[in-house]
């Protein structure tokens, strides 16, 4: 005992004026160290950089560019895409792809008519039940991915099919006219009415589309479902060790994915004035959707990336579109130039996630 308290007090008597402070370690970050890690904790800067610059550079090209009718004209024609977008960003943020997301809008917007001219069912009851559809068909989607276990990719691109297929089948490839549907069910074309302060047109589904991106970024953002989705996405395994319910999240993201394609399908009412089968959407929606979502920096490895950036890389597109469009360029530059922006995008997000490696 006596030894101990004699070991004891020497070792205390030996710690006197010793350091109290504890080991660092210090890294000398560099300029483009710091840029790195500014990037990787702000997913949005790239596109909205990316943005900015393309509209300078087209403002300086055509002097018309910056009037505000052609910046509400950009507004209007990626109101579908941004809803789209939308779905698409839920789903790429938990590591996996829709290639489903434009059928399920055109199969919506047919059942949404042909509930009202076929079955005779009131316009706003038959919306309810195109959305509820489109909400079904998402939930089919995420049971296969999330209980199954199947591949997002491989799930989706059959439902893609099917859906498209059945959209076909059921509508006999039947186009309801724009006539009709203002003279007996003008409120599927609801997002198409506008507002037009200063003679400057902008829809209804523009507002709709900026309140749902507003929407998400806030419950991404702020509320642990959000936290949730970013985890099941950068490791599904950790999160549910860390007592995430993957699997509900999972089926969650897909079905509140197949609310909003409805959403865009109700939309494209609006937009183009009929209820068409053949709507360009059921093959370029998907697309398109991915498009903005890689353009806007979010990771197609999941975890990483917001809504806020998918709608900038929306933006980009619109703006690539209507300035080649306005200085007098062969069309296919639209898509030589947004298919060189899709691979710096995933180029660039590789670089920025080593920043957190």
């Amino acid at each position: 005992m006596s030894s101990d308290a004699k070991t004891a007090a020497s070792y205390e008597e030996g710690l006197q004026g010793a350091s109290d402070k504890v080991a660092e370690f210090q890294e000398q970050k560099t300029a483009l160290k710091r840029l790195q890690h500014w990037l990787h904790m702000t997913p949005s800067a790239v596109p909205m950089i990316v943005l900015v610059a393309a509209i300078v550079v087209f403002g300086l090209l055509s002097p018309n560019f910056f009037k505000a009718v052609t910046l509400s004209t950009i507004l209007q024609q990626i109101a579908i895409v941004g809803i789209l977008g939308c779905a698409q960003s839920l789903v790429v943020l938990t590591a996996g792809i829709d290639l489903s997301v434009g059928a399920i809008a055109v199969f919506s917007s047919v059942l949404m008519g042909q509930f009202t001219f076929r079955y005779g069912i009131p316009a706003p009851l038959a919306i309810a039940l195109g959305l509820a559809a489109g909400t079904a068909m998402g939930f089919a989607n995420g049971w296969l991915v999330a209980r199954i276990k199947l591949p997002p990719f491989i799930v989706t691109l059959g439902t893609w099919q099917i859906i498209l297929a059945a959209n076909y089948i059921y509508s006999a490839n039947e186009t309801i006219r724009s006539s009709a549907i203002a003279a007996e069910a003008p409120a599927l074309q609801f997002w198409g009415y506008s507002i037009q302060p200063g003679g400057v047109k902008i829809l209804y589904a523009v507002f709709l589309m900026v309140a749902l991106v507003a929407l998400l970024a806030y419950v991404l953002r702020h509320t642990a479902w959000g936290r949730h989705v970013y985890a099941v996405g950068d490791d599904p395994e950790a999160a549910e060790l860390a007592g995430v319910r993957t699997k509900r999240v999972l089926i969650q993201v897909y079905v509140l994915a197949g609310l909003f394609c409805a959403i865009a399908g109700w939309v494209m009412i609006g937009r183009f004035g009929s209820v068409s089968p053949s709507a360009s959407t059921g093959q370029l929606g998907n697309i398109q959707s991915i498009t903005a979502v890689v353009i806007g920096g979010i990771s197609l490895f999941g975890g990483r990336g917001s809504i806020v950036g998918m709608f900038f890389g929306a933006l980009i597109v619109g703006v690539f579109e209507m300035g080649l469009k306005m200085v007098g360029t062969d069309p296919q530059w639209t898509f030589f130039l947004i298919g060189l922006l899709i691979i710096l995008a995933v180029a660039v997000d590789q670089w920025i996630r080593k920043a957190s490696a």
